[in-house]
């Protein structure tokens, strides 16, 4: 008889839903938090800034049991996203576990010596303490603003300037007649830089770092879907703790697997300018593929060419009355200033005792399979596998994580087991393959077939492949055959 829990999930964005439906089919009683009016998290409206869509083709970006509209576009809209994750939430009857407009200000370990934590929770003006038997925290990698501040900004803003977090430009009215400054080279950031110079900016400036690979929707003409959502392209990147068999091959492939990979750094070079605009970066791209690689924002390029936005390769060194001067020594006009940089990860809530024992020196997280830390007991993460299928992620670390949590998966990890991971994983993050470093570690990709089948194997799904090995070598990940890959693992209800 598995136990039924009181599990606290925390965030009601595409983790948090997940999570929630996980608990709840197995029988556990679940108490959900968002701290916003509203499901959706990073997809929530007023988070939203105009225009945005997915990267990932709606087919990608899905639940198994919940395909996107028929009617939906290849790439959706963020407010088509939006209602497609209320969608969900309404099919589950996930709003009756939710309490919206609620936060979580702490949580430590429960007083009473029983495993779990109590949370102290707030909503409004009403705070209380709660004690929970397993806490699912589902905030995933966008929740917390990452903001900063340069010299003279102050000044700036004083004299009518004004400066903004990217998710704070929800309306072009705001950039109509202003002479707007995008800082960061994230999709976000050329998403905004192209959207102000199509609706009314004066001038448009786009202040970026260091140049980095960006893939097309098509790359040639074909959905990039069809070129490197696949097991042979992922096969072809250095993963972790290979096999011998493994290790043979990709000696013996060796020449054609760098043919492979410079064919594609020639054909993003020809299709996008890349060399034109000094914007070829300097790393390999099988070294730099990881959550950080952008899609290209639709236009632009072309807005390049036709001078509405201008790339400059740079940082911000301080402001100046109606400009910004960068560290190349630009000054530029400027009054909107969009800080494209990105959020803060992190558990503010969680004590710093606790964060010590999740967060190595560097800031790489230790985490097992993306999801738990066996000196964090009762307690895991929905949504720190951050991918370029986000949602399958997410609901396939929610289904591992509610086994792991009954003890009911097949291959149940010991302490020692996890820890031993934990440390050549962070040692391949480290030394092997720096891109995995990105996002504190917490990125499965390009690497989506080998996380999935480590969780699937290890929930004991006794279906882990489609049935047609040429599909399923070559064709990108399918959420509805995830969904029959779940179902073959053994049932079980808590109660």
């Amino acid at each position: 008889m598995i136990n039924r829990k009181n599990v606290a999930v925390i965030g009601g964005g595409v983790s948090g839903l997940a999570a929630a439906k996980a608990f709840d089919e197995r029988g556990h009683r679940v108490f959900g938090f968002e701290r916003t009016h509203d499901f959706g998290g990073v997809w929530e409206l007023s988070r939203s800034y105009p225009d945005v869509q997915t990267q990932s083709p709606k087919d990608l970006y899905c639940y198994t049991d919940h395909p996107m509209p028929e009617e939906y576009p290849e790439w959706p809209k963020g407010p088509q996203v939006h209602a497609y994750l209320k969608s969900y939430a309404a099919k589950h009857r996930l709003e009756r576990l939710f309490q919206l407009n609620t936060n979580i200000l702490h949580m430590e370990r429960r007083a009473d010596g029983k495993p779990g934590w109590t949370l102290e929770i707030q909503s409004g003006s009403h705070v209380w303490k709660q004690d929970f038997d397993f806490v699912a925290i589902c905030t995933g990698q966008f929740s917390d603003k990452n903001i900063i501040t340069h010299p003279g900004q102050d000044a700036f803003c004083a004299n009518g300037g004004k400066v903004i977090h990217s998710s704070e430009y929800t309306d072009t009215s705001m950039v109509q007649g202003e002479d707007v400054v995008v800082l960061g080279g994230s999709k976000s950031a050329t998403d905004i830089a192209v959207n102000a110079a199509n609706n009314g900016a004066r001038s448009v400036t786009l202040v970026y770092r260091e140049p980095v690979w960006r893939v097309p929707y098509f790359v040639g003409g074909i959905n990039f879907k069809r070129l490197l959502y696949m097991r042979a392209q992922e096969q072809q990147f250095n993963g972790w703790q290979p096999s011998f068999m493994g290790k043979l091959l990709s000696t013996v492939f060796k020449p054609l697997i760098w043919a492979n990979f410079r064919g594609l750094e020639t054909l993003l070079k020809l299709q996008l300018g890349l060399k034109k605009w000094g914007m070829v970066p300097d790393i390999p791209i099988e070294k730099d593929v990881s959550c950080s690689i952008p899609i290209v924002t639709p236009g632009l390029f072309e807005s390049f060419k036709n001078g509405k936005v201008k790339p400059i390769r740079g940082t911000y060194d301080h402001y100046e009355d109606g400009k910004v001067v960068l560290t190349t020594g630009d000054k530029v006009p400027c009054t909107l200033s969009v800080l494209a940089i990105g959020w803060k990860l992190g558990i503010p809530y969680l004590a710093e005792e606790y964060q010590k024992k999740l967060i190595d020196f560097d800031g790489l997280y230790k985490v097992y399979r993306l999801a738990v830390n066996p000196d964090l007991p009762d307690m895991g993460f929905v949504g720190f596998n951050s991918s370029f299928c986000t949602i399958l992620s997410a609901e396939m670390i929610a289904n591992w994580l509610v086994r792991y949590a009954d003890g009911q998966l097949a291959n149940q990890p010991s302490d020692a087991d996890m820890r031993k991971n934990i440390d050549a994983m962070l040692n391949w993050k480290r030394n092997e393959r720096p891109a995995a470093q990105i996002y504190a570690g917490l990125c499965s990709a390009p690497f989506h077939f080998r996380h999935f089948d480590e969780l699937l194997a290890d929930i004991g799904a006794a279906k882990r492949k489609r049935s047609n090995p040429i599909a399923e070598q070559f064709s990108y990940p399918s959420a509805p055959a995830y969904g029959e890959f779940l179902a073959s693992a053994p049932q079980y209800q808590a109660g």
